[in-house]
C-alpha cells in the first residue's frame, strides 16, 4: 500500500499543480447580473459542519452532527465568454459575472424552509423530476456548488436541482479522511432519498455520483433497500461516473440492492489516472475502470442489468481524465438531453446505436444501422443486448456493402 499511496499522490499533485489557484470564499454574494448570463439555482443538503469563521465559506470539510440546508444562487457567464464543460472560478475578491462564476446569494436554511423552497420548484418542473448530484474526492463546499452549477447549466435539463454534498477536507493528503468521511454520510444521504421517495411532490429521481461520492451513494442504496425491501420506486436512474469503489465491493452492493432491470449506468473509462492510482493504493480494480467486454466484468454487469458507457478514449482537459461526465460537453449535454427528454438511461432496447442523444443521423444513414452508429459516435452505451446482437448486425451490413463479406 505504501507505493500506493506514493503513486496516488504523485498523480494528483501533477494534476493539481497544472490547474488554477482553488477557490477560496466564492459564496460571497455579489447580488451582480450581467445580460446573457443564466443563473442556477440550487438547494443544498449536507453533513458538513458549518463553517461561521471564513467568509464565504458556508460549510467546512468537518463531520456535523446533523444535517444542514442551504439555498445559493450561480450566475454562470454568458455562453460567448466560456468554454461548456469548465468552471471559470472567480479570481478576486470582486469576480467579474461576464467572465466568471459567481454567486449572486447564499442562505442557511431551516428544514422546514428548505421543503416550502424545494415543493414550490418542484411542483414547476416538468414530471417534478429531481437531479441529485453527489461529488467526490478532495472536494470543498464552494468547489462541490460549482461543479454541480455548472453540470446544471451545461446539460440543459429541466430538472430541479439538489446537491448532497458530504464532509471532504479538499486536501490532497486526507484520501482516508475523505473515505471514511463517505462512509460516515451514507445515513444522511439514505434518509434524503427516503424523503425524496415519501415526498408527494416529486415524481422522478435521478442520481448523479462522482468518484468517491459513488462509495456513499452505493452504501445509502443499498440500506434503503435492505430497510424497504426494495430502493425507492421513483429512483429511475442512477449514473456511477468514474466510480472510486472496489469492483468486488461493488458486485455484493448491487446484489443487495437487487434492482430488476437495474437503474443503474456506469461511466467508465480504462484511461482514468486517478482510478489507476487508486487501484495502486487499495491493491484491486477500481469500479470506474472496468472493461465492459472482459471477464469477470462482463459476467457481472450483464447479470445486475448495468449498462456502460464506455469513455475510454475521450479527451477533456482534466489532467487525470477523471471528470468526463462533466467536462466532455459532448457527455454532459448527452445526459441533459436523455433526462430532458424523460428517456431513463436504463432504456435497453436500442443497444449501441442509442448513443445518449448524440447526433450520428448521417453517419447511421451513408452507412446504416447499428454499425453506423458505432462508428460516427464518441462514445457508446454498452448493455447485455449489444453484447449479444452487435455481431449479427455488423454481419448483415458487411453483407449488404459487400456480398464477399
Amino acid at each position: 500500500m505504501g507505493r500506493g499511496w506514493i503513486g496516488l499522490v504523485a498523480l494528483l499533485a501533477l494534476a493539481f499543480s497544472a490547474c488554477a489557484s482553488r477557490p477560496h470564499g466564492t459564496l460571497v454574494p455579489t447580488h451582480q447580473r450581467v445580460p446573457g448570463a443564466s443563473v442556477v439555482d440550487l438547494l443544498v443538503i449536507t453533513n458538513r459542519e458549518p463553517d461561521v469563521a471564513e467568509p464565504g465559506a458556508m460549510f467546512s470539510g468537518e463531520r456535523g452532527r446533523g444535517v444542514s440546508f442551504a439555498n445559493i444562487a450561480v450566475s454562470i457567464p454568458p455562453d460567448a465568454n466560456r468554454v461548456i464543460g469548465d468552471v471559470q472560478w472567480p479570481q478576486a475578491p470582486t469576480p467579474d459575472p461576464a467572465t466568471q462564476f459567481t454567486t449572486l446569494h447564499a442562505e442557511v436554511l431551516s428544514k422546514e424552509q428548505a421543503l416550502t423552497a424545494f415543493n414550490a420548484r418542484i411542483r414547476k418542473t416538468p414530471r417534478k423530476q429531481v437531479l441529485l448530484f453527489v461529488h467526490g474526492f478532495n472536494t470543498r463546499f464552494e468547489e462541490a456548488v460549482y461543479r454541480f452549477a455548472q453540470i446544471v447549466h451545461d446539460s440543459e435539463a429541466d430538472v430541479t436541482p439538489v446537491l448532497f454534498t458530504w464532509p471532504s477536507r479538499g486536501r490532497l493528503l486526507q484520501y482516508g479522511y475523505d473515505h471514511e468521511s463517505a462512509s460516515y454520510s451514507r445515513d444522511a444521504l439514505e434518509s434524503v432519498l427516503q424523503a425524496l421517495q415519501r415526498d408527494r411532490e416529486v415524481g422522478e429521481i435521478a442520481i448523479l455520483a462522482h468518484s468517491m461520492g459513488n462509495w456513499v451513494t452505493l452504501e445509502a442504496l443499498r440500506q434503503m433497500a435492505i430497510r424497504n425491501g426494495q430502493i425507492g420506486s421513483k429512483i429511475q436512474n442512477v449514473m456511477l461516473a468514474a466510480p472510486d469503489v472496489d469492483f468486488d465491493v461493488f458486485r455484493r452492493q448491487i446484489g443487495a440492492i437487487g434492482v430488476r432491470p437495474s437503474v443503474f449506468t456506469l461511466f467508465a473509462s480504462r484511461d482514468d489516472d486517478a482510478l489507476a492510482a487508486s487501484r495502486r493504493f487499495w491493491g484491486n480494480t477500481r469500479l470506474g475502470a472496468v472493461d465492459p467486454h472482459a471477464p469477470p466484468y462482463q459476467e457481472v454487469l450483464d447479470r445486475e442489468r448495468v449498462k456502460v458507457v464506455d469513455l475510454t478514449g475521450i479527451a477533456t482537459n482534466d489532467p487525470l481524465e477523471h471528470s468526463k461526465f462533466a467536462s466532455s460537453p459532448e457527455v454532459v449535454r448527452s445526459i441533459g438531453a436523455r433526462l430532458a427528454q424523460g428517456q431513463p438511461l436504463r432504456d435497453g432496447h436500442a443497444g449501441v446505436g442509442d448513443q445518449l442523444g448524440l447526433a450520428t443521423a448521417g453517419a447511421v444513414s451513408a452507412v446504416g444501422g447499428v454499425a453506423g452508429a458505432a462508428v460516427a459516435a464518441p462514445f457508446a452505451i454498452v448493455d447485455p443486448a449489444t453484447r449479444e446482437n452487435l455481431g449479427e448486425h455488423l454481419h448483415a451490413v458487411g453483407k449488404n456493402l459487400d456480398p464477399q463479406y
